[in-house]
């Protein structure tokens, strides 16, 4: 049941479509310009560098916020909490990936990304930015730098949730005794960020078959 509330606060949070309801305000409907998402890159692109910021800022709020009332609320320290912190920005990363009010036409993810990580582990968040700021300072490639994040996040949440860094399970049934085992919610840790990872890559695909063929846009090129 835990499991489940935290999907749906996490995917009523992620309906807040800054970029859309930021471009209405100019108006402009950002799902029709750039390359249609409602996300940070695309903001950037068709509105300039202010709304990029204020566009990132939102969509990161909106999975901060929810993933830390979850932290506050089951208390911190156990991997049964952090577990539940990865199913509310997944809840969130879904809601902004696919609004039902937009006929399931939203973003990508990665700003939400950013939130998860900030509310689940400060390593992770660090060397994800490190990567990513080395990345597209090199490339320019800002698609290459969030499918590096996807990748680091999924591979240090596993390593420190098998290797007992988030803790052990801690929930209860009614009679007092743990109603699952540490094992079980490790490799379910490892599962649900394994899930928001390839949800990152499935969202990137075309970015993908563009960085393979030498197509993708470069940060500060107008679009091809």
């Amino acid at each position: 049941m835990e499991r489940a509330v935290c999907l749906v606060i996490g995917y009523v949070f992620g309906l807040f479509q800054t970029g859309y309801l930021y471009g209405k305000l100019h108006g402009i409907d950002i799902r029709s310009q750039g390359s249609g998402n409602s996300g940070t890159t695309n903001a950037l692109r068709v509105m300039g560098k202010k709304a990029g910021l204020i566009v990132f800022a939102g969509d990161f709020l909106k999975t901060v916020i929810p993933c830390f009332l979850v932290r506050a609320f089951f208390g911190d320290g156990a991997l049964y909490t952090h577990v539940l912190v990865l199913y509310t920005g997944f809840g969130v990363t879904l809601g902004h990936n696919f609004p039902f009010y937009l006929k399931f036409k939203g973003g990508k993810g990665i700003a939400a990304m950013a939130g998860i990580l900030v509310a689940s582990d400060w390593r992770i968040t660090l060397v994800c930015l490190v990567v990513f700021v080395a990345c597209v300072a090199i490339t320019r490639y800002v698609s290459l730098g969030s499918l590096l994040v996807a990748t680091i996040f999924f591979a240090m949440t596993a390593y420190f949730a098998m290797t007992g860094s988030y803790g052990t399970a801690v929930a209860m049934d009614t009679s007092g005794m743990a109603s699952f085992s540490t094992a079980q919610v490790q490799w379910e840790c490892c599962a649900v960020a394994a899930v928001i990872s390839l949800m990152a890559f499935w969202r990137h695909r075309a970015n993908i078959g563009r960085l393979i063929h030498g197509t993708e846009n470069k940060l500060g090129a107008k679009k091809a």
